[in-house]
């Protein structure tokens, strides 16, 4: 009997009821195995899948290291957790949830930073100004330093945010943020204004590929079946 394709899907939360009603809705139910914490579970409908439950990073580092097929998670949790992405996965299918975007958000009260252009000269001009770097909390830590290297941006310390990024000025523990957001609503309740080209990039959940994985032509047949499915 021939391996099973692996796909990963997360292990809670809204994301993990977005994708099994999204399967669900192509006649492919999934159900994990024994205890509801299982971490493994199945795929009726489709012969050949088994079902690896992870949480969102786990499943990126996973399909990026091609430890499992196919996973479900969104663009920003790629582009963060694998920094050879384009060699090492397929974005197959964009599947209508988990919208948001990481963006560069600074404080409303900095009225004179509109743009990364402005941004760049506050870093500049920072150090000598305040005796100490310019500070910016997130989780995208990769994702954030090669936004900023593009604009020519070096001079600023970087705080992993490990909590509730948004509240990082307010308390000190930051000067601005990068962070995900859907509406912005959050940031503005926080006193915080998104930069007009801050905009990093824009995710949502999508059906992804590891181009790493050892794929058999059977694993290939599964998937193409897979992705009409749920076209």
């Amino acid at each position: 009997m021939s391996e099973p394709l692996v796909i990963a899907i997360p292990s809670k939360g809204r994301l993990q009821a977005d994708t099994k009603a999204r399967f669900a809705a192509a006649g492919l139910d999934i159900t994990q195995a024994g205890a509801e914490r299982s971490y493994r579970g199945s795929m009726t409908g489709l012969a050949g899948v088994e079902v690896a439950f992870l949480s969102a990073p786990e499943i990126a580092r996973e399909i990026g290291a091609g430890a499992v097929h196919v996973g479900v998670t969104g663009r920003d949790q790629i582009e963060e957790t694998v920094p050879d992405f384009a060699e090492r996965v397929d974005f197959l299918l964009p599947l209508g949830f988990g919208q948001c975007s990481v963006v560069v958000a600074v404080p409303e009260a900095w009225i004179d930073v509109t743009t990364m252009g402005d941004l760049s000269d506050v870093a500049a001009d920072f150090l000598p100004r305040h005796g100490r770097r310019l500070t910016l909390a997130t989780k995208y830590i990769n994702v954030t330093r090669r936004f900023f290297a593009g604009h020519g941006i070096a001079d600023y310390r970087i705080v992993e945010s490990l909590g509730a990024t948004e509240g990082a000025p307010a308390t000190g523990a930051a000067d601005l943020i990068v962070d995900i957001t859907s509406t912005g609503a959050t940031l503005r309740d926080n006193g915080l204004k998104i930069i007009s080209d801050g905009v990093i990039l824009r995710s949502e959940a999508n059906l992804i590929a590891s181009r790493t994985a050892s794929w058999t032509p059977s694993h290939r047949r599964t998937l193409n079946a897979l992705k009409k499915r749920t076209a």
